[in-house]
């Protein structure tokens, strides 16, 4: 390891809970790390004591690069530049005058917090952070000792192989390690919804398949163009995954001809459900992933979402569903999906919209509804047109 170079720190987050099978969770985690920045240049990645250290090898590499894709990796808690030195008072004065001047020029006060994790080092947290603070406080006089309210905390950790001087962290991805979760297939339409309710899912650890349905000549190539775009904006947090385009024109057409108005909706959300599912039971995923919100609209319903639910086999999983408006656009704000899931294509959810969609259905007549048409038969014919494409980040 080259002294004085720039590393990262990453704390783990709800890995820590996980018991006795905390060592799979804690190697997935590394191995997506890893995964994420083989592409930045060649790192150093290992975990010891619920930390995974991140060293650059070499000056090729693309530190902030890095250190963005460090901050979108499920199952990271919170994300530290460090620099680590001689585990010797000197040595960790000398690193953090150094190293944090730019942060001592902008403070008025400061602490120091340190941890302990070599404990045949010879002085304990406390005396550390008091022989460092003594010290730091003389080569920096304007500068005071405030240990409740300071403007700068400098952080101070012995550990085995160095000690790391380092100011504070900036929170990280949170949730578990893509993989841990199992493997689901979530409904991708070009709203807001869909993409940030696959980003919540992918943040508990779910891998992610995508399905879209297209129905040329009413939706647009653009359409399409840009849910690849949100899939391969959501790789930025799942890694690549494969998006299944389902074309979907005449499942609409034929419930037109033969439904009534006020269920198209309903029923052809209920051909949506079969035909995920039947990309899931193929994929050997485990539950469907919607972006439904309770009451958003009238398909999303308590008794809408029951009719819908009925043809499912496995668990649809919604975690959108007691989320307002504003908090989901300001989640796709965060995740950078927001821009791009308002661009004006039409997608088909929007192509046949009933002008008084019925919000309390009954099952039975939807189902009495839905038996003038060859379920089986257009499901069939819909899957052998099912094209797919692998987005990578």
């Amino acid at each position: 390891m080259m002294h004085n170079q720039e590393m990262f720190l990453l704390k783990l987050g709800e890995v820590v809970l996980k018991g006795l099978n905390r060592r799979s969770f804690e190697d997935k985690l590394v191995s997506n790390v890893r995964w994420r920045l083989k592409k930045h240049g060649s790192f150093q990645v290992y975990i010891r004591q619920s930390t995974i250290y991140v060293e650059p090898q070499g000056e090729d590499c693309d530190l902030e690069a890095a250190w963005q894709s460090c901050r979108q990796v499920f199952g990271v808690a919170a994300v530290a530049r460090a620099v680590p030195c001689e585990k010797t008072i000197e040595a960790i004065v000398e690193t953090a005058q150094t190293y944090l001047a730019g942060q001592f020029a902008a403070a008025r006060s400061f602490k120091v917090e340190s941890k302990r994790a070599d404990k045949q080092f010879r002085l304990n947290s406390i005396q550390i952070s008091q022989e460092v603070g003594g010290e730091l406080a003389e080569r920096f006089p304007h500068v005071t000792v405030d240990v409740h309210h300071p403007d700068l905390t400098v952080f101070v950790e012995i550990r085995e192989k160095a000690a790391y001087v380092h100011a504070p962290s900036v929170p990280g991805a949170g949730g578990l390690p893509v993989g841990m979760g199992g493997h689901a297939v979530s409904l991708l339409s070009g709203g807001l919804d869909s993409p940030v309710s696959s980003w919540m899912m992918a943040r508990r650890g779910v891998e992610l398949e995508m399905v879209h349905f297209v129905s040329p000549p009413y939706t647009s190539q653009q359409a399409q163009d840009k849910v690849l775009e949100l899939a391969r904006l959501l790789t930025a947090y799942c890694g690549r995954m494969i998006v299944h385009i389902i074309p979907f024109t005449e499942i609409q057409e034929e419930i037109r001809k033969h439904c009534p108005e006020e269920y198209f909706t309903l029923i052809m959300r209920r051909f949506m459900m079969r035909l995920a599912q039947a990309v899931a039971k193929k994929a050997g995923a485990k539950a469907l992933i919607t972006g439904e919100s309770l009451g958003q609209v009238a398909s999303q319903t308590m008794m809408a979402l029951g009719v819908t639910d009925a043809v499912a086999e496995m668990p649809v999983l919604r975690p959108l569903i007691g989320m307002d408006k504003v908090e989901i656009i300001r989640l796709a704000r965060e995740i950078g999906t927001f821009d791009t899931s308002i661009l004006p294509y039409e997608d088909c959810c929007t192509v046949f919209t009933p002008r008084h969609p019925c919000t309390r259905p009954d099952p039975e007549d939807v189902r009495k509804a839905e038996s003038a048409l060859d379920v089986e038969g257009l499901v069939a014919k819909a899957l052998e047109g099912e094209s797919w494409v692998r987005v990578k980040p």
